[in-house]
């Protein structure tokens, strides 16, 4: 007989971005590295939704480097472009998987999807960590519970 487990409920939270001059090329469409930069932004407003901002990750003893990142390009932003930058946690329990949508504001229309992986290090003795840090399930019960 199976254990019923529970599901966590997803997080999600996003940010907005307009593509800013220095962001595009002479074709007036954004560089494709400026991407990870936008995903940034939905990352960053994400971890502050559960307390786990970059601050706290230093502060709890773990910094998080991305080890790896992947990026669909559906469609081009350009100059001037009004852009929400989705980010929901995916995975939490031995890594930080968070994918990313990002829209044209206005339209709805998706322009990339991707996803980023975190890992956890302890910050004193630089040892890889194969499951995440109980601080991390302690402030994720916190932001459900709200």
């Amino acid at each position: 007989m199976s254990e019923s487990r529970k599901v966590a409920p997803m997080l999600s939270a996003s940010a907005n971005v307009e593509v800013p001059f220095h962001d595009v090329d002479a074709m007036n469409v954004c560089w494709h590295g400026h991407y990870l930069k936008y995903f940034e932004f939905g990352r960053a407003a994400l971890l502050r939704k559960f307390d786990y901002d970059y601050r706290e990750m230093q502060a709890s003893g773990y910094v998080w480097p991305v080890v790896e990142a992947h990026l669909k390009y559906v469609r081009p932003a350009v100059y001037g472009q009004q852009l929400e930058v989705c980010a929901h946690l995916l995975e939490y329990e031995n890594r930080l998987k968070i994918g990313y949508e990002v829209y044209d504001r206005e339209s709805r229309t998706r322009l990339t999807k991707g996803y980023t992986i975190q890992v956890a290090v302890s910050a004193a003795t630089q040892e890889l960590q194969f499951v995440s840090p109980p601080v991390v399930f302690e402030k994720l019960e916190r932001a459900w519970a709200r």
